[in-house]
């Protein structure tokens, strides 16, 4: 066992959560970055490929680094672990240590210095709150310190994008490999080649990268920069320019810093997240039209093959994602992140679509993606194929959901839920254009509470667009409250990204009804009403979602349902459909005191008939609380009509 010293060096942890699984013994990869401060921890992968179920957990440490060289992004890196068990804590983090540097050997093929401080903690089964850390020391790797001061910071993401940005590189490539027609292996070696060239091109003196800022939303956007060919010795090359001055450091365009086309760096706005950082584009462009020191006219060499041949395209659709600190030069982060995310990504791509060269290979495709807890972004590679529901993808979203600790019962790394980093404006404005929407969303929020003494408020969870009377130029005025209803509980599971089918006309949902037998073929393009019964059989046909139903006589009874309401809000989030009578509302929200059981209602209402303005649907009253009974006696609830209260599930899936 290594000998551990005190030691007074800090820890920094940024991830808001550092345990991915409670009370469940593994092993966990910290990451960190080389652009940020040493031992700062920016967050936690679980290990997946164990090769022993009990005990310290032994990583199948080849699948691990291939799994983690696609997801994690060039400019963060494995930094430590962190071992969950019983037993001494010394020796788990030594082990930890071990399993840390094993991985990065990998990753790093090979090339790490052996004397890089590396984190070991340990986290008891019993009581994963308190973590203790270890480091190596600089001067002897085998020797442990105890680190004594742990900061958990209140503010991480300021930490990173502050600090940091993102540059993007994305390259189609096509190529063609040429085999004899009766030999399949030559067909693999004439593919591995062909592979091996492209990746020879990435350095390639011909090859130029144009590089210019991602937003062009300022009017301040500086001039895109071109550079030509990539200085193996970079180092050097950094040092020689460094003895000539700043005038020269500034007026080549291979040490401008990404700084230089970051704008969010040179406005009051905070940088929080991903989707508003600073993003760098790159562009690879091949220079097939440098001059020849000899001109000559061009020729072709007719060369006939010995055998049938066969010829054989292959695509790849590479999107590279990296973190870089603003103040180093562009050229650095094209060479150090840029070229290597792009080697790895086309090898990733070459080794899955190797088996299957000679049938029909799979179209792989890369996603970025910023899942909540996960202050930086990761990369996904998908083959879709056969679609999101294919039970192979379902496998994969399932690991992915385990290794970042992701609840395991709604999407969050579904295509939808990809960052669209390819659009120039704010990340809100972004959203609107992906939906492709005018409609209004989330209009209850800022309304003011209900005013029910001592009531628990329990909400929707997420987003939903508002329908109603009149939208889109059709007249269902007075027959198609219910219709509008269940747009809006669609739009819920469509933001929520449970589905990507488009929210339903009335002409659509009542050819659901039809196709499943409910209805009769002339019920299509009639004015017909339907209510929660009807709506539950289209949720189950276009979405697959089951819903409950709940029966009151009265008006009067639904406050009784209060609590069972709340409980909804709480553990499923979906909107809620009332229907009473002729009239329909959308349910968002409940206000309830369980002690005096006074209680208030947040009603969605789709008979409003005007246009979508904010201000006019919350004065107006359109969306607001309603009490069961208000401070004139007035009943909300009608007393002689029944009621039927449709609550959707939430899927459980990924």
């Amino acid at each position: 066992m290594a000998k551990v010293t005190e030691q007074a060096s800090s820890v920094r942890v940024l991830c808001p959560k550092l345990v991915l699984r409670k009370n469940e013994p593994g092993l966990q990869w910290l990451i960190g970055s080389p652009f940020l401060p040493p031992l700062t921890i920016v967050s936690t992968l679980r290990c997946i490929h164990t090769r022993s179920p009990h005990g310290f957990p032994s990583p199948d440490y080849l699948k691990e680094s291939e799994d983690i060289r696609t997801l994690l992004l060039k400019g963060f890196e494995v930094i430590g672990a962190l071992v969950i068990g019983n037993s001494e804590s010394e020796k788990n983090a030594s082990e930890a240590i071990d399993a840390a540097r094993r991985l990065k050997k990998l990753l790093s093929e090979g090339v790490y210095p052996e004397d890089e401080v590396t984190i070991g903690a340990v986290a008891d089964l019993n009581n994963t709150r308190d973590v203790q850390f270890f480091r190596t020391r600089s001067d002897n790797s085998r020797s442990l310190e105890l680190v004594t001061s742990v900061v958990y910071d209140e503010h991480p993401e300021k930490h990173i994008w502050e600090t940091g940005c993102l540059l993007r590189c994305e390259l189609p490539i096509r190529f063609p490999v040429y085999f004899p027609a009766k030999n399949g292996p030559d067909a693999e070696k004439m593919y591995l080649r062909a592979t091996e060239a492209v990746v020879a091109k990435f350095k390639d003196p011909q090859v130029v990268y144009v590089v210019e800022t991602l937003s062009k939303a300022s009017t301040e956007v500086p001039r895109p920069v071109i550079l030509r060919g990539v200085e193996l010795d970079f180092d050097t090359a950094l040092s020689n320019i460094k003895l000539l001055g700043k005038d020269a450091h500034d007026s080549d365009p291979k040490f401008l810093s990404c700084a230089h086309f970051c704008l969010k760096s040179k406005s009051d706005g905070p940088i929080l997240s991903a989707e508003n950082a600073d993003i760098i584009q790159l562009s690879v462009l091949l220079n097939s039209s440098e001059k020849c020191e000899k001109s000559s006219a061009p020729g072709a060499e007719y060369i006939p093959a010995l055998e049938e041949a066969r010829l054989l395209a292959v695509n790849f659709k590479l999107e590279v994602l990296c973190y870089a600190a603003k103040e180093i030069p562009v050229m650095y982060a094209v060479l150090k992140l840029i070229i290597p995310g792009l080697v790895d990504q086309l090898n990733s791509m070459k080794n899955v679509i190797l088996p299957n060269l000679l049938t029909e290979h799979p179209q792989l495709c890369p996603y970025h993606f910023n899942p909540p807890g996960v202050l930086h972004p990761i990369t996904v590679i998908y083959e879709l194929n056969y679609g999101e529901t294919e039970m192979k993808q379902v496998d994969i979203r399932k690991s992915l959901h385990l290794r970042l600790g992701l609840p395991s019962d709604r999407p969050l790394l579904r295509t939808a839920n990809a960052l669209d980093l390819s659009t120039t404006n704010n990340s809100a404005r972004n959203d609107a254009i992906r939906k492709g929407s005018t409609l209004l969303k989330d209009v209850h929020i800022g309304i003011p509470s209900s005013g029910v003494p001592g009531g628990i408020v329990s909400l929707i969870q997420g987003s939903y667009e508002y329908y109603h009377y009149l939208q889109d130029s059709f007249n269902d005025s007075g027959w198609g409250c219910a219709y509008r209803s269940l747009q809006t509980i669609i739009s819920w599971f469509r933001l929520q990204h449970y589905s990507s089918i488009d929210v339903p006309s009335h002409r659509e949902i009542q050819q659901a009804l039809v196709e499943i037998g409910d209805k009769d073929a002339s019920f299509i393009g009639s004015r017909e009403w339907i209510g929660a019964i009807e709506l539950s059989f289209v949720l189950d046909k276009l979405l697959g979602v089951s819903c409950r139903v709940i029966n009151v006589t009265s008006g009067a009874e639904l406050p009784e349902k209060c609590r069972e309401l709340a409980l909804h809000f709480e553990n499923q989030g979906t909107p809620i459909m009332i229907g009473g009578g002729v009239l329909a509302y959308t349910l968002l929200g409940v206000d309830y005191n369980e002690a005096s059981g006074d209680c208030a209602f947040l009603i969605l209402d789709p008979h409003y008939t005007g246009n979508e303005d904010l201000k006019k649907i919350v004065n107006g009253g359109w969306c607001g609380w309603k009490k069961s009974v208000d401070s004139k006696g007035r009943s909300f609830f009608l007393h002689d009509k029944f009621y039927n209260l449709l609550l959707p599930q939430r899927p459980n899936m990924v």
